[in-house]
């Protein structure tokens, strides 16, 4: 396997080293890597994840000036910065961060930042939300805190940013302006970001459309906020103004907390998916009692109707006969390329197709050697077959692969959801944005329990907070499709995992899964509630991203 080249490697040099631009000469700069979450929100890397994929970013770009063609197609793994982010992976060309296991895809950027920033010296503003977790703020953000809490100033407007709130950096409290509700931030020093050469000084002010702006915010230029440096901030304060009270899903796929997997490992070690497991019934111990009627958030009572599978069910069959031997899935669904492979990497490894597999020496088996090349049979996307094995071996071994470079799922994907109960109730009550119709609510029961070979840590107990958990959507044709999607989700085992929270950093805990729900009917403060116009399309595009699309409900 190549030698990760992030912190601690031989090759990575001091921390304090700038990531140099060969045949360049330029001024140094800070540069720091973000991804955005699903509301929005830019979310910092740590300092040593940033360097690693800085690192990957001037190879590509160094390529790139060889071949003449600028960026080069280029992929960069996060698991070899940090074991805990192994299902992710950054493409370089898009700016786009995929995590492998899920086909989550989020869009991530580069900001350059003064020498004499927060970003050198690691330090990072911090808000609590509601379950007392902590979350950064974007770094353009705690660079401006940094500079207001070096000059003793005590209160600072956030509002030329962007952001509806004032922060008291004595009390150390953030407040809305418009309702006043106040959060605990935090001043926290971590790992220090790179330092890299720029081609040009940077230059302040709102971002433009020149190739600095382009470059180093990765999503393009973003005209209402504060690019590069933070000498010189818009006085205007009229930047779209995010809500209040905000607060992030559970969702395992967010942040640094992602499925608690080790790195991706050998065939012989892995585990077998009991394919005769249960799950789709309450638990020994934990079982929720019939009831002919479901109390709602307003008071309306509804009759319940559970969604449970018969027993076998069809996918508990499905399970029994899919090849979940990992080689048998890995030749079902590649066939080997014959002949010298074309001159690209493996995106999974990051080696060259024509080079032995990177996971060489971590993956044996009897069958699949180290420098087979095999490509899928629909999307005709190739890579080590050894490499799709490791990958297929990270998982839970359902049967189903998934392409990482363009996400076409193979075979029936399932997920690792535990044991639970899904009841579905109607009641007359309008959502905001939906007048026209009732509302559909869906409960979730999941009680604790010990996990499964297909868990991050199996014989280990996992939690269950915050459950029943209540969901709703409009009763109208689209809510009733997502409805009738959702059950299927529900029945393979999609819309729950065992992970760690990103709200409260517990671990061996059930979230969420990369299926957002409203949790809230009537206000949508929290981005869990209603209105929100593009919910339901958003929603149908995850379920498709898990292989629940229209095609399952004809089956």
């Amino acid at each position: 396997m190549a030698a990760a080249q992030g912190a601690g490697s031989s090759s990575a040099g001091p921390p304090g080293a700038p990531v140099s631009i060969p045949g360049h000469s330029s001024s140094t700069a800070v540069a720091v890597w973000e991804w955005q979450d699903e509301f929005g929100r830019w979310r910092p890397y740590r300092g040593d994840v940033c360097r690693f994929i800085e690192q990957g970013f001037q190879a590509s770009q160094q390529k790139g000036r060889r071949s003449g063609s600028g960026l080069v197609s280029s992929s960069i793994s996060l698991g070899h910065a940090d074991a805990s982010l192994a299902p992710y992976v950054i493409d370089i060309p898009s700016l786009t961060q995929f995590r492998q296991d899920t086909g989550t895809m989020r869009a991530v950027r580069r900001h350059l930042f003064p020498r004499d920033s927060a970003a050198e010296q690691g330090i990072v503003w911090e808000w609590q939300n509601d379950e007392r977790g902590w979350f950064p703020y974007e770094m353009n953000v705690c660079v401006f805190l940094e500079q207001a809490h070096a000059s003793r100033h005590q209160r600072v407007d956030l509002g030329p940013l962007g952001y509806n709130y004032e922060v008291d950096l004595v009390a150390q409290v953030q407040t809305n302006k418009t309702t006043r509700f106040c959060r605990s931030v935090r001043r926290r020093v971590d790992n220090p970001y790179p330092v890299t050469a720029a081609p040009a000084p940077l230059h302040t002010g709102t971002g433009c459309s020149c190739q600095q702006c382009w470059l180093n915010g990765g999503t393009g230029p973003i005209t209402t906020r504060f690019r590069h440096s933070v000498t010189n901030f818009p006085n205007s304060s009229a930047a779209p103004q995010v809500s209040g009270r905000t607060t992030s899903g559970s969702s395992s796929g967010v942040g640094f907390v992602p499925y608690n997997k080790p790195a991706l490992s050998g065939a012989r070690s892995t585990p077998r998916l009991n394919a005769q497991s249960s799950w789709a019934l309450p638990q020994a111990g934990g079982a929720v009692g019939p009831s002919t009627g479901l109390s709602t958030s307003n008071g309306v009572s509804a009759l319940n109707l559970p969604v449970k599978m018969s027993k076998p069910s069809k996918l508990n069959q499905a399970l029994a006969a899919a090849p979940t031997d990992p080689e048998a899935v890995v030749k079902k669904y590649l066939v080997e390329v014959k002949g010298t492979p074309a001159d690209e990497d493996c995106i999974i490894c990051m080696e060259k197709l024509a080079s032995p597999s990177g996971y060489s020496d971590a993956c044996e088996c009897r069958t699949i050697k180290a420098e087979m090349v095999g490509r899928l049979t629909n999307c005709q996307h190739s890579f080590h077959m050894l490499c799709v094995l490791a990958m297929y071996s990270n998982g839970n071994k359902d049967g189903s692969l998934q392409c990482p470079s363009c996400k076409t799922i193979y075979g029936e994907k399932t997920g690792t959801q535990p044991k639970g109960k899904m009841e579905v109730s109607t009641f007359p009550q309008s959502l905001p944005g939906h007048r026209d119709c009732g509302t559909i609510q869906i409960v979730y029961h999941i009680s604790r329990g010990i996990q499964g070979p297909e868990h991050p840590n199996p014989g280990m107990p996992y939690t269950a907070r915050g459950f029943p958990r209540y969901c709703y959507l409009p009763d109208n044709e689209k809510g009733r499709k997502v409805l009738e999607l959702l059950k299927v989700a529900w029945n393979r085992r999609l819309i729950f995992t065992v992970g760690t929270s990103s709200t409260t950093g517990e671990s061996n805990t059930v979230v969420w899964n990369e299926i957002h729900h409203k949790t809230e009917m009537d206000t949508n403060l929290s981005g869990h509630g209603y209105p929100d116009p593009n919910y339901l399309d958003n929603v149908l595009a995850e379920l498709a991203a898990q292989g629940v699309t229209e095609d399952c409900l004809r089956k």
